[in-house]
């Protein structure tokens, strides 16, 4: 179940990209996202809830469900932003570049845009949780019964892992899809 949905969050990033992406670029999207993805997800299950068996899929398919969902939209969002800005500062790269920049430090501004847009919808959903909205994973606790304490507790929980999983796959997206961009004689491509 994880393959597919991953699978498929992976085509979906891709896709909604409205730049043409190397294939480099794409095949990052996929390590970025499998690895932040699965790695918040097996440490949110297996070390914070500590559900025995880890695989169990009461608790595996819904939170691996709301984890790569949520890296889903951060990596879209940051590949979108990455490429867009590659293309409009085309001229600037290549002026730093010829002044002596290295590649990191004609992008370095690029690279943060890109991290900044990707993360910007998670940290607003944490800032409002509770007063603006009440999240579904909390709602559907307490609707069911759950002491809203417990709710609350769960609902902050999923969200610093959603944050988690959005920063460690944008991270490495960012990190080394900028690289992708360029030659290996730092020329732009």
């Amino acid at each position: 179940m994880i393959i597919i949905m991953i699978s498929f969050a992976i085509y979906n990033s891709i896709k909604r990209v409205k730049v043409q992406m190397s294939k480099e670029l794409k095949s990052i999207i996929a390590i970025s996202m499998t690895f932040g993805a699965l790695l918040t997800a097996a440490f949110f299950i297996i070390v914070v809830l500590s559900v025995r068996p880890w695989f169990n899929p009461q608790y595996f398919i819904p939170i691996s469900g709301m984890i790569v969902g949520n890296s889903m939209t951060g990596i879209a969002l940051g590949a979108n932003k990455l490429c867009s800005d590659f293309e409009d500062k085309r001229i600037e790269i290549e002026n730093s570049l010829m002044l002596g920049a290295s590649p990191l430090d004609a992008t370095r501004q690029i690279v943060n845009n890109a991290f900044d847009s990707a993360i910007l919808p998670t940290m607003n959903n944490m800032l409002t949780m509770g007063i603006v909205s009440l999240p579904g994973m909390m709602t559907g606790q307490i609707l069911s019964g759950t002491f809203p304490i417990t709710a609350i507790k769960y609902q902050i929980g999923i969200m610093l892992a959603i944050l988690g999983s959005t920063a460690v796959s944008t991270v490495l997206f960012v990190t080394l899809g900028y690289r992708t961009f360029f030659t290996k004689d730092n020329r732009l491509k």
